[in-house]
């Protein structure tokens, strides 16, 4: 019985209590501004940074193939070798050509010399008159200079024949396949005895730089601003979950793909450990910024109803709604975009029963 009648009493003195006035426990904040500093996940692709597929520059055989898929190469290592025996006739028949015109060249030389010796006997022959007859002088001076330009005939037939055993020299070089940068053998798809050449559809082998990778990520609009060049940027792949990547933004498209209206930003990623390869999808942490600073309040001072949201400003001691747009949140605090200005003075703790224009309580 005693205690019914201290529950009575304690019941009696909450009854008579004053009720407090909307928002007579709430205390006025300022309006801070700060830049905004977030991340947003987005996802990625991995792609080599460089790829090439190799054809054949010359029609020929497949002899031997000295890598296969997975295959790791340097620069200008061996990997396949054709054979061509017509390309070695056609070789053969260039330099015995060549040979025959240096020989050919070397008799008219001799010949020129002769001529040349009997030209100038003539003409010391001549200084003394009557001793040979005039148009003798003038035959043999013809024959020099028709000699001269049999020899500059032949030299420049020399030149061209020398040229084209160098060039189908440097034919049978291509003969050889090697590989133009450091990389691994990612597809081989021939095999010995296949005909290959530069008609063929199908490459050789498919070579792509793995060391060094291009991460492209997709950008939204609205954070396509915030781009920065040579900015480090983490991001996570499935395959190796514990562990932390990061690369740095190298290029952008400066343009907005139509369909996804999203911008492509090429990322340089270092894959020294080979951990990482083209065709993976990983996840970016993008760094969001903006090109000024935002405002910020308490996430309480955000009143939203079904109509507005907004802020309770104080004015000259009076309540005032302010329409406002949430942005993004910051531990207790929420971006808000609106007529506010940084120092102002808004409710703490917002609430719609605090009326536009109501005197704000005493604090």
């Amino acid at each position: 019985m005693k205690r019914i009648n201290l529950l009575i009493l304690s019941a009696c003195a909450l009854l008579s209590a004053p009720l407090a006035s909307p928002g007579s426990d709430d205390l006025l904040v300022t309006v801070i501004v700060k830049p905004v500093s977030r991340s947003v996940d987005l996802p990625g692709e991995f792609l080599p940074f460089l790829s090439v597929s190799l054809h054949a520059r010359v029609p020929g055989y497949i002899e031997k193939i000295l890598v296969d898929r997975g295959s790791v190469v340097k620069e200008g290592q061996l990997l396949a070798e054709l054979s061509a025996p017509e390309m070695a006739a056609h070789i053969a028949e260039a330099e015995s050509k060549v040979q025959a015109l240096e020989s050919d060249g070397l008799q008219a030389q001799s010949q020129l010399a002769a001529l040349e010796a009997t030209y100038t006997r003539l003409k010391q022959a001549a200084e003394t008159p009557g001793a040979i007859a005039g148009n003798e002088l003038e035959q043999m001076e013809k024959q020099v200079d028709a000699q001269r330009a049999l020899i500059r005939s032949r030299q420049d037939s020399g030149r061209a024949a020398t040229a084209n055993l160098r060039a189908l020299q440097e034919m049978q070089s291509y003969l050889r396949i090697t590989a133009p940068f450091d990389g691994v053998v990612t597809e081989r798809l021939v095999h010995p005895g296949a005909l290959v050449g530069p008609g063929a559809d199908s490459p050789l082998f498919t070579i792509q730089q793995i060391s060094r990778l291009r991460l492209v990520v997709a950008v939204p609009e609205e954070n396509a601003g915030g781009i920065a060049p040579a900015a480090r940027v983490e991001f996570h792949v499935p395959a190796f979950p514990e562990r932390a990547y990061s690369g740095t933004v190298a290029r952008s498209a400066h343009a907005l793909d139509t369909k996804t209206r999203t911008m492509p930003v090429e990322l340089d990623v270092t894959n020294t450990d080979g951990s990482l390869s083209p065709g993976m999808y990983p996840t970016v942490k993008w760094p969001v910024r903006r090109s000024r600073p935002a405002l910020f309040v308490p996430i309480t001072s955000v009143v939203t109803t079904t109509e507005r949201t907004f802020v309770i400003r104080d004015r000259s001691g009076r309540a005032e709604w302010v329409n406002v747009r949430k942005g993004s949140s910051n531990g207790d605090l929420i971006e808000v975009m609106g007529d506010l200005h940084p120092g102002e003075k808004v409710i703490r703790r917002g609430t719609d029963e605090l009326r536009d224009g109501a005197p704000l309580p005493a604090r």
